[in-house]
């Protein structure tokens, strides 16, 4: 076999994500756009806010000398610089050029942090439901993944971390707004979560990382405030991205921010920059670099997600479904009529609905809709999903 076993695996595990997302596109060629109701990969449909195309002409017009080349692994300055200055703002906390790191998204950037971090064995942990590519992430750089439950509402179980962390323990990983259910942690769990951490590392006599995936931090509901890791945990590194606060996924462009005041701090950040190419990306890309450097306090329309959010929770709901209502970012996960979820969004498919069963993301018995989709999509996906609270008697 040419593969490594490791990738042949991973390959049959496969991510049920990209799987359906490929089924959708089958589905099209076979009925057409119209009859096919995709809401299967957080592929945003909404287009870059016009603050993005205005620094884009305003680039094309009088292009910088240079634009295109190499620049420090780190990115440029004035970047590194334009984001400190934009966290500083929301924290409150003092942030400068050299807390932050410029990365090819999110996904790249939490690759860059855990080869930076992890020794072979170390261990990662993370709370189901989560976004399976973590477990890829870890695998890349040696780790072990630990998966650890969240309560019915989709909150990770502290107790269940505090019985999980040992000595070999080298982060949590967490996620919110979180993919797939879309709920907001609150402050007092990331208060609560940074006295457990600290609590360990004094255990342990170790340092131990809180790593925070945000790229859906800027899409928030309901007038709810996010609270910063930062506030709570020195050892915080935050991993962003732009890709959807900016509706930019297939640019790739990102950051990591460490808290000014973790120890090892300079260190750390060395060794970002230095994976940041030897893992191949070299630099994260230099125009979206000059592009989202004046966007930093910039969004897509947060009121159009929450209006699609109310509409499809609305329906859902009155169709019988068990839902718990997302707070942010633009995802719905659903409990599943059937046990099986992967029996069930077959038969959704039978209707032309496309979504990702929930052990696509570790949580066997749900299933994850992405409304980042145009209106007529979700719209015409009510006729299946009604179908199927029918056939199945939620209604």
């Amino acid at each position: 076999m040419p593969i490594s076993d490791n990738v042949s695996k991973r390959m049959m595990e496969g991510s049920w994500i990209r799987r359906m997302f490929e089924e959708g596109a089958n589905l099209r060629k076979r009925y057409g756009e119209e009859k096919v109701s995709d809401l299967s990969i957080g592929n945003p449909v909404m287009e870059p806010p016009p603050e993005f195309n205005q620094e884009f002409k305003k680039l094309m017009k009088k292009p910088m000398p240079g634009m295109h080349r190499y620049m420090e692994n780190a990115g440029y300055a004035e970047t590194r610089a334009a984001v400190a200055v934009q966290l500083s703002h929301e924290t409150g906390i003092k942030f400068t050029v050299n807390d932050i790191v410029m990365t090819c998204g999110a996904a790249g950037g939490l690759n860059v942090v855990l080869k930076t971090i992890l020794n072979p064995g170390d261990e990662v942990i993370v709370f189901a439901p989560y976004f399976m590519e973590f477990g890829n992430y870890i695998d890349n750089h040696g780790g072990v993944i630990r998966v650890l439950p969240a309560n019915e509402q989709f909150i990770p179980k502290l107790e269940a971390l505090e019985a999980a962390v040992t000595a070999k323990t080298k982060g949590v990983i967490i996620n919110s707004p979180n993919n797939p259910t879309g709920v907001v942690y609150s402050q007092d769990f990331v208060r609560q979560l940074g006295e457990l951490l600290r609590r360990k590392e004094a255990q342990y006599g170790t340092q131990l990382f809180l790593i925070s995936d945000e790229a859906y931090r800027k899409i928030i509901y309901d007038g709810l405030t996010y609270p910063p890791v930062f506030h709570h945990y020195r050892h915080s590194i935050v991993v962003a991205s732009h890709s959807k606060d900016l509706a930019l996924p297939g640019e790739r462009i990102g950051y990591i921010a460490i808290h000014p005041d973790c120890s090892q701090r300079d260190e750390l950040v060395g060794g970002f920059v230095f994976c940041n190419r030897v893992l191949g990306f070299v630099n994260a890309p230099a125009l979206m670099q000059h592009l989202v450097r004046n966007l930093q306090h910039v969004t897509v329309s947060i009121a159009d997600y929450q209006k699609k959010r109310d509409f499809l929770y609305g329906n859902l709901v009155n169709m019988g479904y068990s839902v718990v209502k997302p707070q942010g970012a633009f995802y719905m996960f659903p409990k599943s009529p059937l046990e099986d979820d992967v029996t069930f969004v077959n038969e959704l498919r039978q209707w032309n609905v496309l979504v990702v069963p929930g052990r696509g993301f570790g949580m066997p018995g749900y299933f994850r809709i992405s409304y980042c989709v145009d209106d007529r999509t979700l719209k015409v996906s009510l006729t299946g999903f009604k179908k199927a609270a029918q056939k199945f008697k939620l209604c």
